[in-house]
């Protein structure tokens, strides 16, 4: 069981870390250009940004060149990874993650809710959901893993949104 916990979370991190960092670049030029799609709402809103997308995927990299660096040092001494990323892999993970988002907000949009308005299980899902399956077209992905991830995602997501709401990073917490 362990070995589940440790190589999903190890997979993992590049996509959560590019997930979560727009909320602290706060930027100002949205990917849509203001543009609305054929149903008269935004195509994403103010919400996804440039600065955040182009952010978000370089940090999701450099944390995974960290992963990168430690898994052919240190923790490969003890051959509890069976998963090591590589260049690849990191990139994959990081920008479709945003990508991901960027589809759920598409949607949220679609469905005529506002930004930052809760879409249980869309907003914890979709970065995971779209990175996940990128490197799966490259790369299998044990089943096991992407159910474990399917499980504990929504509570890491949901305590991330509330601790970012405490230290007044979000403005909402969800």
């Amino acid at each position: 069981m362990w070995d589940i916990i440790l190589n999903s979370l190890w997979l993992i991190i590049p996509a959560y870390c590019a997930n979560f960092m727009p909320v602290f670049i706060k930027g100002k030029t949205p990917l849509d250009g203001g543009r609305k799609f054929i149903d008269g709402n935004r195509v994403f809103g103010d919400g996804k940004t440039w600065e955040g997308l182009i952010g978000g995927t370089l940090f999701g990299v450099f944390i995974g060149l960290v992963q990168i660096l430690l898994q052919n040092s240190y923790l490969n001494q003890f051959a509890v990874l069976t998963f090591h990323h590589t260049y690849f892999t990191i990139v994959i993970l990081a920008f479709f993650a945003l990508f991901g988002d960027l589809v759920g907000a598409f949607f949220k949009r679609r469905f005529n809710l506002a930004r930052g308005a809760p879409a249980p299980f869309l907003d914890q899902l979709d970065f995971l959901v779209m990175s996940l399956a990128a490197l799966s077209i490259f790369q299998a992905v044990p089943i096991y893993w992407i159910l474990f991830l399917a499980i504990i995602t929504p509570i890491i997501h949901k305590s991330a949104n509330v601790i970012g709401y405490i230290i007044k990073a979000k403005d909402v917490p969800w």
